[in-house]
This record gives C-alpha cells, structure tokens and sequence, in this order.
C-alpha cells in the first residue's frame, strides 16, 4: 500500500488526488460565477490551491524515488522539441479559436462566463486559475500519476495506451458539453503525453498545458 506498486493503494490515492482537484475547480466556480469577484472568495481559492498544489508536488517527488529513469531531459535540453511544440500548439489553438469564433463549435464554460461577465479582474483571475493552477493540476493527474501508477512498462504498447488514456483523462478533467470540444482535448492531452514519454520529465507537459490554457483565455 505504501508504494505504486500496489494497485489498491495506486487506486486509493489516485481518488484522492481527483477529489483535490474536484476542490479547486468547485472553487474556481464559486468564483468566476460571483461578478464582481469576491475578496473572501479569492483568499478560499488561494488557500485551496495551495494546499492541494503542495500535496500534489509533495506526493509526486516522493513516488519518483522508486523509479529508476534512463533519462530525463532538463529544462530547455532540447530547443528544437521545445519550439516546435510550442508552435504546434499555439498553432492548433489558435485554429480552435477561429472555428469557435465563425460559430462551428462551442465556447468553453469559462469562455462564456468571461463574456457574460468581462471585466479585468476576472481576466486576470482566469489567467491565473485557467491558465496557470489547472494545467498543472491536470497534468500531475493526467501525466504523472498516471504514468506512475499504470503505463511503466518500456513497451510501444503501453506507450500508446498511455498516450490515449492520458488524452481521454485530460478531456475529463475539461469536461464541456461538447463532442468537438471533448475531441479536441483528447488530442491536446495525448500531444502533452507523448511529450512526457519523450522527454520523461513533468515540466515539458505543463509547459504546453499552460501555454494552451494562457492562449484559451487570452484569445477569447
């Protein structure tokens, strides 16, 4: 129970770091759906995020002592993987955003809330909670733990279970009410999962994640 090698405890933490998530984004709801943002509401979404994020880094850099990597690139090892990712991604985000703004798929809930309610502290509030504290959550979840605790064999196989699973989790933690939505995130999640596997390091997934996130808000 006290290592991932022990499916029931993998299981058991696994439902307690989502219901850490599941807090933050009850949070972030409480906020974004009171205009104009509360104070009180601000410091509870603070302290909430703290604690969970503290959690989250704790736990993972614990769990990495038993596992042993062949390799782990540093931040920034590889220019020519990082650029072409970040363009890769804000390329596709920003064809997302022109099929959102021609009508041909939805908006994301948090696009519409800011659109009811567009003032400037909200925009830097989703900044921070949308594009910063989630895509980190997310990939600790959908990434890390994942990896950690289900897809650790050196096999192809495994590689693209993971990748797809990854991608389908990803799309669950960003639940909208949207078929092409729910796709689109499948597909960002397993890019941010491949580029895990690629590099075997955590930054490189949360990187992209956040640079989507920022490119979400600050494009609506």
């Amino acid at each position: 129970m006290n290592t991932p090698e022990s499916r029931e405890g993998n299981l058991i933490r696994y439902i307690v770091y989502t219901v850490g998530y599941l807090m933050v984004v009850g949070v972030v709801k409480l906020v974004t759906n009171n205009s104009p943002i509360r104070i009180w509401d601000l410091i509870l979404f603070g302290l909430i995020t703290v604690m969970v994020g503290l959690f989250y880094i704790y736990r993972f850099n614990r769990e990495q002592r038993f596992f042993k990597r062949r390799h782990s690139l540093p931040f920034l090892g590889d220019i020519g993987l990082t650029i072409g990712l970040t363009l890769l991604v804000t390329a596709l985000r920003i064809i997302v955003m022109y099929l959102q703004a021609y009508n041909k798929i939805s908006w994301y809930g948090f696009q519409i809330i800011y659109l009811k309610h567009e003032s400037i502290p909200m925009f830097w509030f989703l900044i921070v909670a949308n594009g910063l504290v989630l895509p980190i959550l997310q990939e600790y979840l959908a990434t890390g733990f994942l990896f950690n605790y289900l897809f650790r064999q050196n096999t192809k196989l495994a590689a693209i279970a993971g990748i797809i699973t990854s991608g389908i989790i990803f799309s669950i933690l960003n639940f909208q009410l949207s078929w092409p939505l729910l796709a689109i995130d499948v597909m960002f999640g397993a890019i941010f999962a491949w580029s895990y596997l690629y590099t075997q390091a955590l930054w490189m997934p949360m990187y992209l994640s956040i640079l989507s996130g920022l490119l979400i808000v600050v494009m609506t």
